[in-house]
């Protein structure tokens, strides 16, 4: 007969270990944080080891408490596929977490082709503003801009390039927009939290003075292009985002530098789910539309 240990207790020391977070494993589980904290001290009693060092609200795990976690993450995971194995129900619904601005300008112009190739696979979107917790409890597949995760297989699908743009109408006015008159524009900026003001990062890299007296602030790059859009200024942005709308007529991209951000969009799942029909006919069709 084999001696196993408490198996709820350690389905919830996994989650606590992998979020690491009480309170963010117990909203997974759909139970208490307490609850939470009274299996993982049912654990360290069965096992007579420290697996969290806690300080003050900072949780970190302890060499025992990290080895644990990384055979529990490999056991759940193969208990995981065993369970779809023997149903014979391969998953077709996937959760895909996503910048908004990549799903808005990039993304959902574009799904009705993927719906057109591969229509059983469900696709939900899940909008995000950071970068993720790249974890199964937060969505199957990602967008986003983290590098070299363990254990997920990455594809990058654009290097972010910033072009200056307004609406054709805006242009005409001034006949010509460029370094020479530049001063003279109304700025759609837009404030990226830590990563500072967008505008600023490209005076920054060119050397080029912020004098312009009407600078209008955003806090999300779709609206400052819907902004320069509706001719009420220049815009900075993402070349692969707006080259619908420069192709079609509603903006003007500028004879002014651009600048590089050093951000990738990146795809990821997990490597041992990247032959799930599903992931796999998603990650095909991002190659070909990238």
């Amino acid at each position: 007969m084999r001696k196993l240990p408490p198996l709820r207790a350690l389905q919830v020391f996994e989650a606590a270990a992998r979020q690491q977070h009480f309170s963010k494993a117990a909203d997974e589980l759909c139970i208490t944080q307490s609850a939470v904290s009274h299996q993982v001290r049912v654990l360290e009693e069965y096992f007579g080891e420290q697996l969290f060092d806690r300080q003050g609200r900072k949780l970190q795990l302890t060499p025992k408490g990290h080895g644990l976690f990384l055979e529990l993450e490999r056991i759940f995971n193969e208990l995981s596929d065993l369970n779809l194995k023997v149903r014979d129900t391969p998953n077709q619904q996937l959760c895909l977490a996503v910048y908004s601005s990549f799903s808005v300008k990039w993304l959902i112009p574009r799904l009705t082709d993927f719906r057109r190739q591969y229509p059983s696979v469900k696709i939900r979107l899940e909008m995000i503003t950071q970068d993720p917790d790249l974890s199964t409890s937060t969505a199957d597949i990602f967008i986003a801009g983290k590098l070299n995760q363990r254990g997920y297989w990455q594809q990058l699908l654009h290097k972010e390039r910033l072009i200056p743009v307004c609406s054709p109408n805006f242009y005409l006015k001034w006949r010509d927009i460029s370094l020479s008159n530049f001063q003279q524009q109304a700025l759609l900026v837009v404030d990226e939290g830590p990563l500072g003001l967008d505008w600023h990062k490209w005076s920054s890299a060119h050397q080029i003075p912020l004098d312009n007296e009407q600078q209008h602030v955003f806090s999300h790059i779709v609206m400052a292009i819907e902004a320069a859009i509706a001719g009420q200024g220049l815009a900075l942005a993402p070349d692969f985002m707006v080259a619908g709308d420069i192709t079609t007529g509603r903006l003007v991209a500028l004879n002014l530098p651009d600048v590089h951000t050093g951000f990738e969009f990146t795809f990821f799942c997990k490597q041992r789910r990247l032959s799930e029909p599903a992931i796999a006919a998603f990650s095909s069709w991002l190659k070909s539309q990238a």
